[in-house]
């Protein structure tokens, strides 16, 4: 259980983090020493909420990964175990191509948060549960392998990138990309 911030340490919180997202959405980096300035507030404040760079990024990463967990509950207890793969899949290649800081985070081999670590693990589990019952219903390839998901995600997020355009016609492009691999994917056209 976490003391809540009082309200001037909250307010200072928000700045920091407010700051962070518009830096990581421009493609520019996080020193900590930038963000301070920026947030109009010490550098000594920055480092006592946020201890490194990337403890930073994961805190501005972290509501859409709790989105994306909280959506791959959600396809869990879907019945139809291939619209459940695909809404996961489709959802979370969305979430790469219009959120810039999910991707370093998510390709970090050890994370600052240990609430990134367990984010990051129950969209995993999440990934490989909802593929099992789609192997399993013969809904998928059957040699398809979880751990082909995230490069095949991150290779659809990568096409996007070099395709450029703005963020509707990103999400454009990656739903269209999703659509070919996942018409490679499955083993029969979905139900009408």
């Amino acid at each position: 259980m976490t003391t809540p911030l009082r309200k001037d340490a909250a307010r200072n919180w928000d700045r920091i983090v407010s700051v962070a997202r518009t830096l990581v959405d421009r493609g520019d980096p996080l020193q900590l020493n930038d963000v301070a300035r920026r947030a109009g507030v010490g550098v000594g404040t920055v480092y006592r909420h946020f201890a490194t760079p990337e403890a930073l990024l994961e805190t501005v990463a972290a509501p859409c990964l709790e989105g994306l967990a909280a959506h791959g509950e959600r396809a869990l207890a879907d019945p139809d175990p291939r619209r459940a793969l695909e809404g996961f899949l489709l959802r979370t290649v969305e979430a790469q191509v219009t959120d810039a800081s999910l991707a370093p985070v998510t390709a970090a081999a050890t994370d600052a948060l240990p609430r990134t670590t367990e984010l990051k693990h129950s969209l995993r589990s999440t990934g490989t549960r909802l593929l099992d019952r789609a192997r399993d219903a013969g809904a998928v390839q059957p040699d398809l392998d979880a751990a082909d998901l995230v490069p095949l995600m991150c290779g659809i997020a990568h096409a996007v990138d070099v395709h450029g355009g703005t963020p509707t016609d990103r999400v454009d492009t990656a739903r269209r990309y999703l659509a070919t691999f996942l018409t490679g994917l499955c083993t029969a056209p979905p139900p009408a």
